[in-house]
């Protein structure tokens, strides 16, 4: 017996192409195994008409110190390397703010450039320091999750690039698994506790574990000043370095700044 017999002929279809997802913007992400809200902020942050990011996962350990943090320089080319060339990507940015503080930012742009060569890329804290001077803010509160040797080490690349961090505070927590889970209102009142000191105009939620994202808005009405925080202001400068200047008003502050 035939084994075709009975199958209906499979009809040619036409088809035309056009640029694709991303066709304003295609950004790529290096995002830390352990990280559970960065994507998830990101979705939310970059949900604009014609740009598409796209994921690589970075291995790490869960247990941030700055040894763990510093051994993340073997794997960010390997991660980077699984964002192929072919995807024509306009920006990276690599997802860990206490790693580019750790590595260092021109190292982190450097592994990253070696893999992706004349592709503009950023990270956390690079990304921070933009959108700190486009806000205007050069008193700075700091928040992090981290122990005080990366949160020290943090404090002095802020003020390395002259900002005057005036208020500093911490969850004190190691372990990324568990600043993954760290409540947003326990984020709020932190931030408004720091932020309302007189002598800050402006506040700095560092990590990207940390679901600051969405609690902003609501930290700078109650401040009357300038927040933002590592995936905030990495969508941000993503965004910008893409060629994407939208602005809008429902992510605070800095997404209705150029």
């Amino acid at each position: 017996m035939d084994g075709n017999q009975g199958q209906t002929r499979i009809k040619r279809l036409k088809f035309n192409t056009d640029s694709g997802a991303g066709w304003r913007a295609r950004i790529g992400l290096l995002v830390l195994e352990s990280d559970q809200t960065m994507e998830w902020e990101f979705r939310a942050l970059t949900d604009l008409p014609g740009v598409a990011v796209y994921h690589s996962r970075l291995a790490n350990d869960v247990k941030v110190t700055a040894e763990t943090l510093a051994r993340m320089a073997e794997e960010l080319p390997v991660a980077a390397g699984l964002l192929p060339d072919y995807l024509g990507l306009n920006a990276i940015g690599y997802g860990c703010t206490s790693g580019s503080t750790v590595i260092g930012e021109d190292e982190v742009s450097a592994l990253i450039a070696n893999v992706h060569p004349g592709v503009p890329s950023t990270n956390p804290l690079t990304a921070a320091k933009a959108a700190l001077h486009a806000l205007k803010v050069r008193r700075l509160a700091l928040l992090t999750p981290y122990t005080p040797e990366v949160t020290e080490a943090m404090q002095a690349k802020f003020s390395e690039a002259g900002f005057a961090v005036n208020v500093v505070g911490s969850f004190y927590e190691e372990s990324d698994l568990v600043v993954g889970r760290i409540d947003p209102e326990a984020i709020l009142e932190a931030a408004i506790s720091l932020g309302g000191s007189e002598d800050v105009d402006g506040v700095f939620m560092s990590c990207t574990n940390l679901r600051a994202a969405g609690i902003i808005e609501r930290a700078e009405k109650a401040l009357g000043k300038p927040v933002t925080s590592s995936n905030h202001a990495l969508a941000w400068h993503l965004l910008r370095l893409g060629g994407i200047q939208d602005q809008f008003g429902s992510a605070g502050r800095l997404f209705a700044t150029a």
